[in-house]
């Protein structure tokens, strides 16, 4: 049998060390030993030993909504084997999480991540209750997450004095010490898509960077609770 399907970069090799490695641009795979955890319903393989729990409310005393949302469903996969993940053919990054590092990540955006982080669920600073809330997941410790998004990210510096606005649908994460705001423009509310007439953007100051997606598209099925 022949075809370009059987081409060398699209079959799965064995994994040379434990954890996770992009398999391509658009999953990830994860080579287990031990636990690790994932968001529900992105396992789209898997081989070996391992057994899938679902976790409630739980982790880390994470709280039933993320963004204005449901929250961020998860399950612990534990055991000896492999694992691949994937989310609506969204593009995989991973991202090494090192001591002293925070990252505050939409919940919308978290494909998988290492047992050894740790993941609260908090309410953003400075926000209010604008819409609901704008809860976000806060990363910390040693290990590697990964992210899937709508296209190809772009990564904005945040620097003194030159705070960054973002749109509150299109933004993926951003570094957690930047200090968050809300911030109107009511001048250009029906220039800004969604035209609701006052627009409302995520302000971040501080030193840092800001991570966002160039999807326009509000996805209804991310838990916005649009």
């Amino acid at each position: 049998m022949k075809s370009d399907l059987f081409a060398t970069e699209h079959f799965a090799r064995p994994a040379t060390a434990p954890g996770m490695t992009l398999q391509n641009a658009k999953s990830v795979r994860y080579a287990v030993n031990g636990e690790m955890l994932a968001r529900q319903g992105s396992m789209i393989a898997f081989r070996g030993n391992l057994q899938f729990e679902r976790k409630g409310q739980g982790i880390g005393g994470m709280l039933k909504r993320a963004v204005t949302g449901e929250g961020l469903p998860l399950m612990a996969v534990r055991g000896q084997g492999e694992a691949w993940f994937a989310h609506r053919a969204g593009n995989c990054f991973i991202i090494d999480v090192e001591q002293g590092d925070a990252l505050t990540i939409n919940g919308r955006n978290v494909l998988c991540f290492d047992a050894t982080l740790s993941y609260e669920i908090k309410l953003v600073k400075g926000v209010g209750m604008a819409g609901g809330g704008l809860f976000n997941s806060v990363f910390t410790g040693v290990g590697k997450l990964a992210l899937v998004c709508d296209g190809n990210p772009i990564v904005i510096p945040v620097t003194t004095g030159s705070p960054v606005y973002v749109d509150t649908d299109a933004v993926v994460g951003w570094s957690a010490h930047l200090e968050t705001g809300l911030h109107r423009s009511q001048s250009v509310g029906s220039m800004i898509r969604g035209g609701s007439g006052e627009a409302v953007q995520l302000e971040l100051r501080g030193e840092g960077f800001v991570v966002v997606r160039p999807s326009e598209a509000v996805d209804t099925t991310s838990g916005h609770g649009h």
